[in-house]
């Protein structure tokens, strides 16, 4: 396993996206925290330059300093010449601040990391094909501009640190060396999401000492995530509504699907069983997933190219997963040695999977244990930029392309 550098550095984290704030609740914003807060925790100074910050402050995060570049209203063309610009100013800004590394997020029209190489090392974080992801479900104006940006990105990236294999591929497509290549999945922090306390309600007794695990009144089924179509929630609803046992739902995010999702719950009679939180605070989820005793990521056909935050987090809490058996999950859950893999979409062996945990409080304690081991010893945000930051202060061609 790669060390931690041994002398702090000094970070600047580029985020040029206009969709995603620094505080905000969406899961992206919560990656972009996390990277900021494993960097942090190794005695790495951060200074994050965005595009946008939202409101949502973490206490740990206050002392963040975090610069702004506003860009001005605007849709279309007019908001893609002012994200190419503040790339601009920010890399000149970067380049007078003595910064030793830059980490950026791939964002469109964003090459602020790009402009600089030869002179700081950088990580560009990659997540998705932005490109077709802006075409298909946003507005995509200038689509050779956002081309010729992606690619000088990927050119001249000191290491590209791609979410999954389709993306490196997709990296890879586009032009990026292999060399500078790396797969990195998501993590979690499992300092900040923790099983629920011993003595808590619905808390498995230690099988070791000969108790079988006993849970009184409902099981708890929970979501956590952005109600968009691609994530499956209203499979769940429909699964909720067949299950035979006493299962509750609590939905935690919000989203545009979110009065559908409420209207259909109600159309299967299963309106009292479904709590749905909207928007939820990253400082509260821990919270949130200590109340769960089941957690779920029921994604429905079709691409996943993805690295799901969520699971993570629900391992990291200790909780039994029940999730679609698609992208890269079946290599989180280690084909079932963490959680239970249903087929996407399939309704009825989502509900039996549901039905199987809640009567087997002994198989969630087991699952429970093993997914927390997993989480702190594989899956630690301060793991992932450990590694990222000796790869990318390697020398040329000493042990890059790792994938």
């Amino acid at each position: 396993m790669s060390t931690t550098p041994s002398t702090p550095l000094t970070i600047a984290y580029a985020l040029l996206d206009p969709g995603i704030g620094v505080f905000g609740t969406k899961g992206a914003s919560v990656h972009v925290q996390e990277v900021v807060r494993a960097l942090r925790a190794d005695g790495h100074h951060v200074t994050v330059f965005c595009t946008r910050t939202d409101e949502h402050v973490p206490a740990d995060l206050a002392d963040l300093e975090v610069r702004r570049h506003r860009l001005p209203k605007g849709k279309g063309a007019e908001r893609e010449r002012a994200v190419a610009e503040a790339s601009a100013a920010i890399a000149a800004e970067i380049a007078a601040g003595g910064f030793d590394l830059i980490y950026e997020r791939y964002s469109l029209f964003s090459d602020t990391a790009a402009r600089l190489a030869g002179k700081i090392p950088s990580i560009l974080e990659v997540n998705a094909p932005l490109i077709a992801e802006q075409r298909e479900h946003r507005s995509l104006v200038d689509e050779p501009g956002a081309l010729a940006a992606t690619r000088a990105q990927l050119r001249e990236a000191t290491l590209i640190s791609c979410v999954s294999e389709a993306v490196a591929d997709w990296a890879l497509s586009e032009g990026a060396d292999p060399a500078r290549v790396v797969v990195t999945p998501n993590g979690v922090n499992t300092t900040r999401i923790t099983p629920r306390p011993e003595g808590a309600a619905g808390t498995a007794p230690d099988e070791q000492q000969g108790q079988e695990p006993a849970q009184s009144g409902p099981v708890t089924v929970g979501f956590v995530g952005t109600l968009k179509p691609w994530h499956g929630t209203d499979v769940l609803l429909r699964a909720l509504a067949r299950t035979r046992g006493d299962l509750r739902l609590d939905v935690c995010g919000t989203g545009p699907q979110q009065h559908a999702l409420e209207q259909l719950a109600a159309e299967l009679g299963i309106a009292a069983r479904v709590r749905f939180r909207g928007a939820v605070a990253p400082e509260q989820v821990p919270s949130v997933l200590h109340g769960m005793d089941i957690a779920t990521a029921p994604y429905p056909p079709g691409e996943h190219y993805f690295s799901p935050l969520k699971v993570y987090e629900y391992l990291a809490a200790g909780l039994p997963v029940v999730a679609s058996a698609i992208g890269t999950i079946p290599g989180v859950l280690e084909h079932g040695k963490l959680g239970v893999l249903v087929e996407p979409g399939d309704v009825d062996a989502l509900a039996e999977a549901l039905d199987e945990l809640a009567a087997d409080p002994g198989h969630r304690a087991r699952l429970s244990r093993a997914s927390r081991q997993a989480a702190v010893t594989e899956h630690d945000w301060r793991i992932r930029c450990r590694e990222l930051l000796a790869r990318a202060l390697e020398p040329v061609g000493a042990g890059a392309g790792a994938r």
